[in-house]
């Protein structure tokens, strides 16, 4: 599934991924607000997050792999802007610690939640700066990707498949024309992450209720 459609094909897995990832991590945003209220959907959509976040560290993995090992059509795509690739290693080191922190803490309980709560806390935060990054510089291909048509200014070296989907008179490509093979087997690995992750947060409820019996006392801290 990582490799169906080839490079636009895992461009695109990982694209949607990332827009799926920013729309939960919007949840948790709020919750963050609003901890005392929201502790319990914090550690839901937490949990949940665990199975998109590993899609999109395979899909970028599966990308770099193939890249560093020569792949022609990967070495074609080129990599992603230096600054991106210097800030990689800091997003994904912290995603993981962030993951791990808060799912060491949901079992630690409120009461036993040093020093992995400072770690958390540390860790969310240099997350959050260098996501920012790697958000705004990968947002411009993004929006690019998610758009119906693609604006092209010639036909020089366009393939056949893509000439027969050209509008003349608005200059774009038809959504047929950019259909990309693998669509359903990344819906199928979309879908999966998903519910995989909403499985292990449904399960793993019970272990709650630490943080929920004493979301005023944690809010307290958290402040502090």
């Amino acid at each position: 599934m990582l490799g169906r459609g080839g490079t636009d094909g895992n461009e695109r897995l990982t694209t949607i991924t990332g827009v799926i990832l920013l729309l939960l991590l919007a949840v948790i945003g709020v919750t963050i607000l609003r901890i005392r209220q929201l502790m319990s959907v914090h550690l839901f959509v937490g949990l949940l997050l665990i199975g998109p976040v590993a899609l999109k560290l395979a899909s970028t993995g599966y990308r770099f792999v193939k890249y560093y090992s020569g792949n022609p059509a990967y070495r074609r795509k080129g990599p992603p802007e230096l600054v991106l690739r210097l800030i990689a290693p800091i997003v994904v080191l912290t995603t993981v610690i962030v993951l791990v922190s808060g799912v060491v803490l949901m079992f630690q309980g409120a009461f036993h939640r040093d020093p992995w709560l400072l770690i958390h806390k540390v860790s969310f935060i240099v997350w959050v700066v260098f996501t920012a990054i790697h958000v705004a510089g990968h947002l411009p291909r993004v929006v690019s990707l998610l758009r119906p048509g693609v604006k092209l200014p010639t036909l020089e070296g366009i393939s056949p498949n893509l000439i027969a989907g050209w509008s003349a008179e608005r200059g774009e490509l038809s959504p047929a024309a950019m259909t990309v093979p693998g669509r359903h087997g990344r819906a199928v690995a979309l879908a999966s992450a998903v519910v995989l992750g909403a499985l292990l947060a449904v399960v793993l409820i019970p272990d709650f209720a630490s943080w929920t019996a004493h979301a005023g006392f944690f809010h307290h801290h958290h402040e502090g």
